[in-house]
C-alpha cells in the first residue's frame, strides 16, 4: 500500500511517498479499513512542519474516513461496505476526558491516516454520517467534533442564544453551521471582506473585520444591545482572549479550542472574574460525543464547508495552501 512518511526533524520537504507491506486481514475485535479521504487541521500542520516534533517515519493526519473491508472476530458494529470516520482519541469511548496529551492521537503519538489502508480496533471508528462522501466526514474527526463539543456538549446552545465564531476555518465554519441549525443568532470575523461576504451567505447574522475594527469586542457587545453574545468559539489563544471576554455576556461560556496566535500568553483575569464568564479548554471529544455529533448531522443535514481537495502526493502542497491562509473551510486529501 501506499502512504505519506515524516523523517525527523519534519518540514514539509520531508513528507515522502512511500511503499509499505499490506496491513492483513483483522484479528478480534478489529476492523480492516480502505482509507478514502484525510483532512487538514492546524495540529497536522505543526506536527508536518515540526513545529511538534513526531517520530521519524511518522505517519501523519488525525482524519480518516473510508469503508469497511473486513471485520474481525466479535465485531458487530459495523459491516463490510459501511462508510466509517476516525476518532481522535481512540482510547477515550465516553465520560470525562482522560487524556491531556496526544500520545494516543493518530498523525502525533501513532500513526496516524496518510495511507490507503489500516488495520485497527472497531472502537478507533464511528459510522459516517448517511450521505456524506468520504472528504465530508473526514472533516468531522478533528474540526467537526470540537466545535460540536464546544457549543452542544459543553456549551448547551439552545434556540435564540448568540454566538460569536473567529475567521474561516474549519471549526469556525462548523461552529457557524451548528449555531444556525440549533436557531441561533451568529456573529462571525474575518480580516477579508471577501470571506465575511462569503460568511453573511452561510446564515451569519452579523460579521466584523477585525482588522479594519480593532476593538471588534466592543462592536459584538453594540451588536447585541450591550448584554454580549452567549458562547464563543475562540481559536486564536492570548491575542484575542481579551476581545472575545470583552465580546461574551456576564455568565458567558468562552471555549478555547486553539492557539492559533501563540501556545501563552496573558489571560485579563480581573475581566473574566468580573464578568463571571466560564473559559474552558476543550480538545476533539470523545466517541460517544461523535456518535452523538453523526446523529445530529443526519437530523440536521448539516454539511461541512470544504475548500480545496488534494491527491494523497499533493499533501505538502495541501500544507502550503493551509499554510497560506486562502482557504475558507477544510482542505481535504483524497486517498
Amino acid at each position: 500500500m501506499k502512504a505519506i512518511k515524516l523523517a525527523k526533524p519534519g518540514g514539509l520537504d520531508k513528507l515522502t511517498l512511500t511503499d509499505m507491506a499490506d496491513p492483513g486481514q483483522p484479528g478480534a475485535g478489529e476492523i480492516r479499513v480502505l482509507i478514502r479521504a484525510s483532512s487538514l487541521n492546524f495540529h497536522d500542520y505543526a506536527v508536518a512542519s515540526g513545529m511538534s516534533p513526531a517520530e521519524d517515519g511518522r505517519i501523519p493526519m488525525a482524519d480518516g474516513a473510508g469503508e469497511v473491508e473486513a471485520v474481525g472476530e466479535g465485531v458487530t458494529e459495523f459491516q463490510p461496505g459501511d462508510h466509517v470516520v476516525s476518532g481522535f482519541f481512540p482510547l477515550w469511548e465516553d465520560g470525562e476526558p482522560p487524556v491531556d496529551h496526544f500520545e494516543t492521537t493518530p498523525g502525533d503519538g501513532i500513526d496516524g491516516y496518510a495511507r490507503e489502508l489500516v488495520v485497527r480496533p472497531a472502537t478507533w471508528f464511528t459510522h459516517a454520517p448517511k450521505g456524506y462522501s468520504h472528504a465530508e466526514a473526514a472533516t468531522l474527526t478533528t474540526a467537526g467534533l470540537t466545535a460540536w463539543r464546544a457549543l452542544i456538549v459543553d456549551g448547551k446552545l439552545k434556540a435564540g442564544d448568540d454566538v460569536l465564531v473567529l475567521g474561516t476555518g474549519g471549526v469556525s465554519i462548523f461552529g457557524l453551521k451548528i449555531a444556525k441549525a440549533m436557531g441561533a443568532r451568529v456573529i462571525a470575523t474575518s480580516s477579508s471582506d471577501e470571506k465575511l461576504e462569503r460568511l453573511t451567505a452561510l446564515g451569519a447574522d452579523h460579521v466584523i473585520n477585525y482588522k479594519s475594527t480593532k476593538n471588534w469586542g466592543e462592536k459584538v457587545r453594540d451588536l447585541t444591545g450591550g448584554r454580549g453574545v452567549d458562547h464563543v468559539v475562540e481559536v486564536g489563544g492570548p491575542a484575542t482572549l481579551g476581545q472575545s471576554i470583552t465580546a461574551a455576556r456576564i455568565g458567558g461560556h468562552i471555549a478555547l479550542i486553539g492557539v492559533l496566535t501563540g501556545r501563552s500568553g496573558e489571560v485579563p483575569t480581573a475581566a473574566l472574574m468580573a464578568r463571571q464568564q466560564t473559559l474552558k479548554g476543550i480538545i476533539v471529544g470523545s466517541r460517544k460525543h461523535q456518535m452523538d455529533f453523526v446523529r445530529g448531522i443526519e437530523a440536521s443535514g448539516l454539511k461541512p464547508e470544504i475548500d480545496k481537495t488534494f491527491a494523497l502526493a499533493e499533501i505538502a502542497d495541501a500544507f502550503r495552501y493551509e499554510e497560506s491562509g486562502r482557504h475558507f473551510g477544510k482542505i481535504c486529501l483524497e486517498i
